[in-house]
């Protein structure tokens, strides 16, 4: 089992089992199959799957150009969930968009997955791409459609379904775990580059959001909430931050959420002395990309809108506490990460608190240190 990266011990035990029945089952095919090596003139079509979470996604994006340039003659497909597909619309080096909200990940209908099963299997590719390394997304993704390789990580079990398993690093951000299957492939990786771009007239929509609510120069951003409750920092430090960080600043502060975060908001609006703008519940990804492209910074959980800000360019104070870091920062040098060493942390499944006082690694964060990383940062963007 040393060889699965699953933190938690039920899932573990259940892909464990899972994985060794398939094992065993495919053995003699996979003793006399051939597998060629992938040559670039040898790919005309690419399906790349990465289907949850947003935030996941988001990280994805970087191994599209590596992948555009190694295979130039090739169609990309991506296959995501719903609420992702926003973030792809623009990029060039996508030809196609497919999607579908896993039954796994997402509360949908059985029902739903063979209706788009009957679509996918009719599709052939050269080469599948299973980014997120999750036997569930190679049995029911990346296994049905025709393919001659399938090329993915063997940590959370089908290897056996793969016809070339990428060596895996124990630790590192997700952004290089997605290039590292680029790298596998021959792909040169430079510069990282998002590709998550925006329309001239989605600016101007943007500009027009908070011209609507009084600004017109520079604001902060900030924002409460994150998918997992675990990862939210307490509310009455939210609020005591953002006043204290309107008035150390002097700028106009814009707080972002989900609309399923209204009522966390409220609680944190109602805590406050000042007056931010509440966008919450509001705006669709790229509106919010296109925003946060504008604000000098952004102070949030770890959630996917912190992804969505690093992607933008937006300087990020960004506060951890069951989440690793170490994989799921930030991306890049502007940022600063908050959080505190819980020995729990390192087998956290960020479901289920297991310390005796429940999210105590968000609640040792302090107001005062989350500030003075915030003002090293508008301090540096102001210069």
């Amino acid at each position: 089992m040393m060889r699965y990266k699953i933190v938690n011990r039920k899932k573990l035990l259940a892909t464990a089992l899972v994985d060794s029945v398939g094992a065993i089952a495919t053995l003699p095919f996979r003793l006399f199959r051939k597998i060629d090596p992938i040559e670039p003139e040898s790919v005309r079509s690419i399906l790349l799957i990465r289907d949850a979470y947003l935030g996941d996604v988001v990280m994805t994006l970087p191994i599209l150009a590596p992948l555009r340039r190694r295979f130039p003659g090739a169609k990309i497909t991506f296959l995501t969930s719903s609420s992702a597909r926003p973030v792809l619309e623009t990029n060039p080096h996508v030809d196609e968009i497919l999607t579908y909200d896993a039954f796994w990940f997402y509360p949908q209908p059985m029902n739903a997955y063979w209706k788009f099963l009957l679509q996918h299997r009719r599709r052939e590719f050269d080469l599948v791409i299973e980014a997120r390394g999750d036997i569930r997304d190679i049995l029911m993704l990346a296994a049905p459609p025709r393919s001659r390789w399938r090329v993915g990580y063997g940590i959370g079990g089908g290897a056996w379904m793969l016809t070339d398993v990428v060596p895996f690093r124990k630790v590192s951000h997700k952004v290089e775990f997605h290039l590292d299957i680029a790298r596998y492939l021959g792909c040169e990786c430079g510069e990282v580059e998002w590709g998550f771009y925006f329309r001239h007239e989605e600016i101007a929509a943007a500009r027009g959001i908070l011209k609507s609510h009084g600004i017109e120069g520079p604001f902060l951003a900030a924002h409460p909430g994150s998918r997992m409750p675990l990862k939210r920092w307490p509310y009455e430090k939210c609020a005591a931050l953002y006043d204290r960080l309107m008035q150390a600043t002097g700028q106009p502060l814009v707080i972002f959420g989900a609309p399923g975060e209204k009522s966390l908001i409220r609680e944190v609006l109602g805590k406050m002395r000042g007056k931010p703008v509440d966008l919450s519940g509001h705006l669709g990804v790229r509106q919010l990309g296109a925003l946060f492209s504008m604000a000098r910074m952004l102070v949030c959980n770890d959630s996917a809108p912190m992804h969505i800000a690093a992607c933008a360019g937006t300087p990020t104070v960004a506060l951890f506490g069951p989440s690793v870091s170490a994989e799921t920062s930030p991306w890049g040098k502007r940022h600063r990460v908050i959080e505190k060493d819980f020995l729990c942390r390192a087998g956290c499944d960020e479901s289920t608190c297991k310390h005796p006082d429940p999210q105590a690694c968000m609640k040792a964060i302090e107001v005062d240190e989350v500030l003075g990383a915030a003002m090293e940062i508008f301090r540096g963007v102001s210069g």
